[in-house]
């Protein structure tokens, strides 16, 4: 069975995680879902955030939960990928709104109203100053799109458990991925999660300790692998029947997919 292909932070091998930009190159190689992480900030904004500061994406010091949109609005959060490119004379003019911090809103109208339909798989990033309301937020927005009923484009991952147990309480319809990345946490997480929680293992569990994920799926549970970036790794998560794989290179995986003439289910 083809799984589906799933746009880590977007199109982020080619251009800068988590803006427009990539988002929307994603969605034209024919990504079958976006993947983000989520943060919240100071003035009760969720942005598409990956780090809990900005110096790797803005090369700003500060911390997401203590600055509001608007001073998040005036950073350039695409130049670190591409640091060279002013000076590349042939270079297309580049649109800087697709370079800014990207809302979580903006992401899902822009899933909303795409010609096709596609999934969103959101991460909540934890620990966080704020707790719980980063899931309160988030579902409250579900609701707004109509996205908190059954059969919802959008699922919620994270590694926290707690963090799933309150989107089960406050939106038991969405679908939710528990991540995980070591091996030892499995054995309390299955007998603490509920039958119908996907497993969201990283792709070093599945290379390293390839009987802990194929524990994961038995009864048919779900798994989705992350971060699955080279041909090798995608042949280990269809020899384990991974039901979508999370990828930076989306355009890529669905070209080897395509090459092995992979069907989807």
């Amino acid at each position: 069975m083809r799984p589906q292909v799933v746009a880590h932070r977007g199109a982020s091998h080619e251009i800068a995680e988590h803006t427009l930009g990539a988002y929307l190159q994603a969605l034209d190689a024919g990504a079958g879902a976006l993947e983000c992480d989520v943060r919240l900030t100071a003035d009760g904004h969720l942005v598409c955030v990956h780090d809990r500061d900005l110096r790797r994406t803005s090369g700003n010091r500060g911390l997401v939960s203590t600055m509001d949109l608007a001073e998040l609005n005036d950073l350039d959060f695409s130049s670190w990928k591409n640091p060279w490119a002013d000076l590349d004379d042939e270079a297309p003019d580049r649109d800087e709104e697709l370079g800014k911090v990207l809302t979580l809103r903006k992401l899902l109208e822009t899933v909303a109203d795409y010609e096709r339909p596609v999934e969103v798989a959101i991460e909540t990033k934890h620990p966080t100053r704020f707790g719980g309301l980063v899931e309160k937020r988030l579902v409250e927005m579900l609701h707004e799109f109509g996205w908190e009923t059954p059969g919802s484009p959008a699922r919620v991952m994270s590694f926290s458990f707690t963090a799933l147990q309150r989107v089960e309480r406050l939106a038991p319809d969405v679908e939710r991925v528990q991540l995980i990345d070591k091996p030892a946490l499995w054995p309390m997480l299955r007998r603490a999660i509920s039958r119908d929680t996907i497993m969201g293992p990283g792709i070093n569990l599945l290379r390293d300790h390839p009987r802990v994920v194929e524990s994961m799926g038995r009864r048919d549970r779900p798994v989705h692998v992350w971060t699955v970036n080279t041909e090798s790794d995608l042949e280990l998560c269809l020899a384990m029947g991974v039901r979508a794989v999370i990828t930076d290179r989306p355009a890529y995986v669905l070209d080897l997919l395509d090459q092995r003439g992979e069907v989807a289910g």
